[in-house]
């Protein structure tokens, strides 16, 4: 609307900053080749940053890569939730339209959270993990839009972002990791104080390897003069640069206002002070123009043209002519859009805007008030009511702030800005005992909350109450991450409700305490649950009875699964159903079909999680989709069904995915590699598991990462790779809320690694420490597989030791707690079996008629890896029956063939030592049964050639490839060729594997290096 103005104090040549465009530009390289880039630039107000980005800029355009810039928005105490993602993408969306419409195909109505413009937000799909699905939305579209071009992400002015804002930008920075992306964000490092929210941020993304941070210097001397040549278009006086520079300090800003005041003729008289110095050509404004200045300044960052000559009160021909001065002058700026106006420095608004009167700026936020009530029409819709309810509070007018602050809140909750909708709701708390009784009366709870606990009839009907908002605030602060925020205002309600009876409310409140505590790591959450439990007993059936039941039951089925907290289950499928609480019904049922599971009633259990998922699915409800998508894969392992959990789990990963739910689905993963390695597909397994680790965010999701590495680690022999993996496992789960699912497999593992390793006594100490409490019911999935393990442990024991009384005690233990878990299904009968057949090895006993039936039960549920290892045991035990070797031959051929498949070394070796023993050959073809040549032993059973082991012989010994060759009159490549070829039959990775392994089995006992070995 103005037109081109002269802005003569800017410089138009681009000081210094090689080193820092130069890293920038790099990362533009990077990108462009693949490599997400993710960098923070910092430094003082006026330093330089907003230059340096716009030197990028033309980098990239020139490069022909998309720039999108978005900055924070600072409103009086407010910021806007997500503005500068808002206004980043509505910028892609001018430049990109189809491409974005492409990429956000599906989700429009969820990242119109972020982008209006896109379609409006789905309300029902309010609840807990929205935050974590938007936020994966929102990454996924980027990683679309950068999939076939470089994209640069820049939003500026992070010390003004609001926590929402601040949580994306953290979650990006984490989370990226495919496409041609840039992403940057710049702060003004001098605001950054100790205690302002930015810092944690800052800490958190220095300890990431992907983030790259550049803080801008001063210029030094020859800079300035540099910037000063642009500016003047000539090299300045050496008085005037040494005036300048001393003044400025090298502050390319204070540069530009100092040169502007002295051109003006007021080099002399300048005071000191920076606020004077920033305010010296504001205060220079004709009068319209000075009156303009001070009313954008109180008006946020940006204020819209309409909305300006509305408060501004001004003809609108006077009104441009008052905005040509301040523009003309370098004060004010058109907005890129060309549709308003902001300063050029940040700092001068903030210096006008500190000199207003308290009076003056009362006055003017009402006049912006009044004239967004006036006209609604005048700023961006997705803006309106968080800047009316900042504007009407800033005029202390508490009657009217009150009522927009908590529509404000809604809105916030609505685009999942938890952190904001916080802010508002204790403004509205603050506003509350000032605003007119008769205006609170006017105010109800909103008739799509979650949160606000309904005492029967309409919620929507009764006004409004003091504890509601403190309800909201409560789930708010959780689900915005400020949990210990959380319970002090869910304390501060109790104290509140001590002097009112109202039970719902307090057993409401009560319940979310029981979640705090469990993620504040201050106890499990049972004794909170309780205190609800016994607030609603008697009472008529409400919605908060049946949160309260399917709460319990939930806590029992992972802590206490069992008779009650099935029947805690069943009464919350009633009382949501008797209420028409259909999410909270489809909570209790899916509860209630895993307790039935665990419970015997297999089939209908299953048949119900699967009902509820279908449901889930039906209706679009995400949490409980979630929780489908997990806990159904889970248990179809549990019980046997592995192929059919891979399934499950597959339709999970996909909802997840579609629906954003990061943390879900790397839940669903990891259910998904336990399966894969129940059926022997390790290798697939470990795919999945490294899919797992890019999505994977919460501690208990990569605690359970951590088992399934360890599970696999161990299976392959790898002990230290597996003991390292338990060791992260428990880190993870902590210990403030012990649940089986968590403790029993680490314990399991741990148990077995310190056996292996000889550490009998620590092994001992976890079997003790796991089984102090006994085993739930439901629980035989995790516990039988530890009683097996602790079983052999004391049987491999017995084998080494002979009598020993701490074996005794472990066995009596094993016998005790084994008879408390019912076998319902094959897979825990099959371990029911080997546990029985262990117990008697560890007696000496070797039983090889209970390892055939185990062997037999295996065969039938298809588990390859505990299936070699009965048919180990089963050979083992034929042979120390005096059973004839021919009939150990082919279990133990089976149990080697599928431990040098699955490549579980430890069980290969075992296979190949007890075949050497007793002279049994494990080459394919022999039959597995007959005498073999004495001179080849143990070696020809790991499929080596005569001449391979006569080489192997060679590199247990030391030689390298030349001496070998020399030894055996063969070529260095020949010897070469036989090398390569050990080592993929042993399935080790390099010759000093190979030699180890062949001095563990004793392949060569007649050598002279093993024999020296055996002396040792």
């Amino acid at each position: 609307m103005l037109g081109p103005v002269e802005t003569r104090s800017l410089s138009p040549v681009f000081v210094g900053r090689t080193r820092e465009l130069t890293a920038l530009t790099e990362a533009l390289a990077r990108a462009t080749a693949g490599q997400p880039q993710a960098l923070l630039i910092g430094g003082e107000a006026g330093v330089g940053k907003t230059r340096l980005i716009e030197e990028l800029r033309d980098v990239a355009c020139a490069e022909k890569a998309v720039v999108a810039i978005g900055g924070c928005v600072e409103i009086g105490a407010d910021g806007l939730p997500f503005a500068p993602f808002s206004t980043a993408l509505r910028s892609l969306r001018r430049q990109l339209p189809e491409e974005l419409v492409a990429a956000s195909e599906g989700q429009e109505d969820e990242l119109a959270r972020i982008l209006p413009e896109l379609g409006r937000p789905d309300r029902g799909a309010l609840g807990e993990h929205g935050t974590a699905r938007l936020f994966e939305l929102t990454g996924r579209l980027l990683e679309r839009l950068a999939a076939d071009r470089t994209v640069v992400l820049v939003l500026e002015d992070l010390h003004w972002a609001d926590a929402s804002t601040r949580h994306l930008l953290a979650y990006l920075f984490r989370a990226l990791r495919r496409g041609r992306l840039v992403v940057i964000a710049t702060y003004r490092a001098d605001d950054i104080h100790r205690r302002h929210p930015l810092r944690p941020l800052l800490a958190e993304l220095d300890r990431l390897r992907s983030v790259r941070r550049i803080e801008l210097s001063r210029f030094n001397r020859a800079e300035v003069r540099h910037q000063l040549t642009g500016i003047l278009a000539a090299e300045p006086d050496p008085a005037l640069l040494e005036q300048i520079f001393e003044r400025s300090d090298g502050n390319a800003f204070f540069v530009e206002e100092l040169v502007c005041s002295i051109e003006a003729g007021r080099a002399t008289g300048l005071s000191d002070s920076l606020r004077d110095l920033l305010l010296v050509r504001a205060e220079a404004l004709p009068e319209d123009a000075g009156r303009i200045a001070r009313i954008v300044a109180e008006g946020g960052t940006t204020v819209e043209h309409r909305l300006l000559l509305t408060v501004a009160r001004l003809a609108e021909d006077e009104l441009i002519e008052a905005l040509r001065a301040a523009v003309g002058a370098n004060i004010l700026t058109p907005t890129a859009d060309g549709d308003g106006y902001r300063f050029r420095h940040s700092l001068v608004r903030e210096a006008v805007s500190d000199d207003l009167l308290p009076g003056e700026r009362s006055r003017l936020n009402r006049r912006y008030a009044e004239a967004l009530e006036a006209d609604p029409s005048l700023v961006r819709a997705d803006e309106r009511t968080t800047r009316l309810a900042s504007h009407w509070y800033s005029a202390h007018d508490a009657a009217k702030a009150l009522p927009v602050v908590l529509r404000a809140s809604v809105e916030a909750r609505e685009r999942y800005a938890h952190s904001e909708q916080l802010r508002l709701l204790e403004r509205a708390m603050e506003l509350w005992d000032d605003a007119p009784e008769e205006v609170r009366d006017t105010l109800r709870p909103p008739d799509d909350t979650e949160v606000y606990p309904p005492c029967g009839g309409d919620p929507g009907a009764a006004p409004l109450r003091y504890l509601d908002l403190m309800a909201e605030a409560t789930v708010a602060a959780r689900f915005g991450g400020d949990r210990e925020r959380a319970l002090a205002i869910s304390k501060k309600a109790m104290r509140v409700l001590e002097r009112e009876h109202d039970p719902l409310r307090a057993a409401w409140f009560w319940t979310q305490r029981s979640r705090l505590m469990q993620d504040l790591t201050r106890g499990d959450g049972r004794q909170e649950l309780a205190t609800a439990e016994e607030l609603v007993r008697g009472l008529p059936p409400s919605a908060v009875h049946a949160d309260v039941l399917v709460n319990i039951a939930s806590w029992g089925a992972l802590h206490r699964p069992g008779p009650e907290s099935l029947a805690a289950a069943d009464r919350a499928v009633r009382y949501a159903g008797l209420v028409g609480a259909e999410y909270t019904e489809l909570h209790a049922r899916l509860t209630r079909g895993r307790l039935s599971a665990d419970a015997g009633d297999v089939e209908g259990g299953l048949a119900e999680m699967y009902q509820v998922r279908d449901r889930a699915d039906e209706l679009g409800a995400v949490g409980i989709m979630g929780r489908a998508s997990t806990n159904l894969p889970s248990m179809l392992e549990g019980v046997g069904r592995s192929e059919e959990a891979i399934a499950a789990a597959d339709h999970g990963i996909a909802v997840c995915h579609q629906r954003g739910l990061a943390t879900m689905e790397a839940w669903v993963r990891a259910n998904k590699a336990q399966s894969l390695f129940s059926l022997g597909r390790w290798t697939e397994a470990d795919t999945v598991l490294d899919e797992t680790a890019e999505i994977a965010q919460s501690r208990k999701a990569r605690g359970l990462l951590a088992v399934r590495r360890a599970e696999l680690a161990l299976a392959r022999g790898d002990l230290d790779a597996a003991e390292s993996q338990v060791e992260r496992a428990r880190s993870f789960f902590g210990t403030h809320d012990p649940q089986p699912q968590h403790s029993i497999a680490p314990a399991r593992l741990a148990m077995t690694i310190a056996a292996r390793r000889g550490r009998r006594a620590d092994a001992r100490a976890e079997f003790q420490l796991i089984t102090a409490h006994g085993f739930p019911p439901g629980t035989q999935r995790y516990a039988l597989p530890l009683l097996c393990a602790a079983a052999a442990m004391e049987a491999d024991s017995q084998e080494a030791r002979g009598p020993d009384p701490g074996r005794t005690a472990v066995l009596a233990a094993v016998r005790t707690h084994a008879k408390r878990l019912p076998a319902l299904v094959p897979v825990w009968s099959a371990h029911a079996l080997v546990l029985d057949a262990e117990l008697a090895r560890a007696e000496g006993r070797p039983a090889p008629e209970l390892w055939a039936r185990a062997v037999t039960a295996f065969e039938a549920v298809d588990r390859p890896y505990e299936l070699a290892q009965a048919r180990h045991r089963w050979a083992a035990a034929l042979l120390d029956s005096g059973a004839d070797r021919s009939e150990a031959a082919g279990p133990l051929a089976l149990a080697h063939s599928t431990a040098i498949r699955l490549g579980a070394r430890l069980l290969a070796e075992q296979t190949v030592l007890l075949a050497g023993r007793a002279r049994i050959s494990l080459a394919p073809g022999s039959g597995g049964s007959g005498a073999p040549d004495p001179g080849l032993g143990p070696a020809r059973s790991l499929g080596l050639t005569p001449r391979e082991q006569e080489v192997l012989r060679l590199v247990a010994a030391g030689r390298s490839n030349r001496l070998i060759a020399e030894e055996l009159y063969i070529s260095p490549k020949t010897a070469s060729v036989h090398v390569s070829n050990i080592l993929a039959k042993l399935g080790v990775s390099g010759r000093t594997e190979a030699a180890a392994l062949a001095h563990r089995l004793q392949l060569f006992p007649d050598s002279p290096e093993e024999a020296g070995r055996s002396r040792v």
